[in-house]
């Protein structure tokens, strides 16, 4: 275990580790293509690495060059139609489980099996194996839901699919398999999600579009987004830099509003419009957080995030925040615990479904800590005490809540013991080290 306990105020100016999500996606795409892809400030964490891995094992050559945190990477790919026969442990990575099989699929020859830890193999794949099944594909899963997954390629068909529940991971294999499929394939989603797919292949001249199906677009007006991709006979991305994590920060962010007297500035992040649902949250509670945009570079929009100290008030999630805000839902539990007022937030499920089922984790963890909070079917209530006791919290393996408790130890008033703070090196190495160095310890 290791105590977190309450902090003076946090200062500083630090960058959090490149984007996760994005370092996925830009290894498999310069896999993908032919020719060598340049990756700057590549993610060098347990996720990541378990997607290098894998495509090493489908024929991919990698060379590394950088510091421990942060790579960069020369990768010279195998082509759409090159990948190699392989058997693929995914480890922890959920987002390479869910998106690679998309590739695969597509093959002209061979299988592939997709297995990975006890985490993972309680992860459903369901939502993948049935696009890809309409396309044509052959992919088998353990009672027909969980890894391990196997893949047979085959000739796939373009289709017209709508998301059941708005996903970036299920988007982009979808997309994916579209590159190798004969026809147009287009996917709906009922919510905007994460769009770094899109990006990175339209970056390397694969055809591709994207259009608001809605009449008046309103929250709760239907389909939120239609991608349109063509089949492509190969992709060029060339070079790919990979921005500041906005998850990674969001801890730092939340810390600083939380700890009495901080100011904390943070250089770098991703400010990709389908990521930060957080800062809308954030405002609304009255959290002083201000955002400086950088000039282009990239695909990939990027800046600062400065945040201080605040009184915050209470405030509703509602489902159609939640595709862009997925991943700091656990943090706006924590704010909740702080607010004047009841913090709820629904529509939620797809938390159920993440490392661990987030909502009954944080929940419980954060009620060992002395919070108010309850779970609902779809996400959580809390009521705000304007503080945080402090106590005990099992991360249960998943890096987001060892994060949480840690954050929510240096905020409370008598400490927080965390079960599991290893688990953060899976998306952060380091954090333990940039809290204490905004900390002064």
């Amino acid at each position: 275990m290791t105590r977190f306990v309450p902090s003076g105020p946090l200062s500083g100016a630090l960058r959090p580790p490149p984007d996760k999500s994005i370092s996925h996606r830009a290894a498999l795409v310069g896999a993908m293509a032919e020719g060598e892809t340049e990756v700057r400030d590549y993610l060098d964490a347990a996720d990541t690495r378990a997607t290098l891995e894998a495509i090493r094992r489908l024929g991919a050559e990698i060379t590394e060059v950088g510091e421990p945190g942060s790579l960069h990477l020369r990768i010279r790919g195998v082509g759409l139609r090159g990948a190699a026969p392989a058997e693929i442990d995914v480890a922890n990575a959920g987002t390479l489980l869910r998106i690679l099989p998309g590739w695969l699929a597509g093959q002209p020859s061979g299988s592939w099996v997709l297995d990975g830890d006890e985490s993972i193999r309680r992860r459903p794949v369901d939502r993948v194996a049935d696009p890809l099944g309409l396309m044509g594909a052959t992919v088998e899963c353990r009672e027909g839901r969980y890894p391990p997954l196997r893949v047979t390629a085959g000739a796939l068909g373009g289709i017209d699919y709508r998301l059941p529940v708005a996903s970036a991971q299920v988007k982009s294999c979808v997309l994916l398999a579209g590159l190798l499929a004969e026809g147009e394939t287009r996917v709906t989603e009922p919510a905007v999600t994460r769009d770094h797919t899109e990006r990175i292949l339209a970056a390397a001249g694969a055809e591709l579009e994207s259009v608001d199906p809605r009449t008046i677009p309103l929250v709760g007006g239907g389909a939120a987004r239609r991608i349109t991709i063509r089949p492509a006979d190969r992709l060029d991305p060339r070079r790919i830099v990979v921005p500041g994590d906005f998850s990674s920060a969001a801890f730092l962010v939340v810390a600083a509003a939380l700890v009495t007297g901080s100011a904390v500035r943070l250089e770098g992040v991703g400010l990709n419009p389908t990521r930060v649902g957080l800062l809308g949250i954030l405002n609304r509670m009255g959290a002083a957080v201000e955002v400086e945009e950088d000039p282009a570079d990239g695909a990939e929009p990027r800046g600062a995030i400065v945040a201080r100290h605040s009184m915050l008030a209470a405030t509703r999630v509602h489902p159609d925040e939640v595709p862009v805000a997925i991943d700091e839902l656990p943090l706006v539990a924590l704010l909740g615990c702080f607010a004047e007022g009841t913090t709820v937030a629904s529509g939620a499920a797809e938390l159920r479904h993440k490392e661990s089922d987030r909502i009954a984790t944080v929940v419980e963890g954060l009620r060992g800590a002395g919070a108010d909070i309850e779970a609902t079917e779809d996400g959580f209530a809390v009521r705000g005490t304007g503080g945080l006791r402090g106590g005990r919290l099992d991360a249960r393996g998943d890096h987001r809540l060892a994060m949480l408790g840690a954050v929510a130890g240096l905020a409370s008033r008598e400490g927080v013991e965390v079960v599991g703070m290893d688990a953060a090196a899976v998306s952060y190495p380091g954090f333990t080290d940039h809290l204490a160095l905004l900390a002064g310890t």
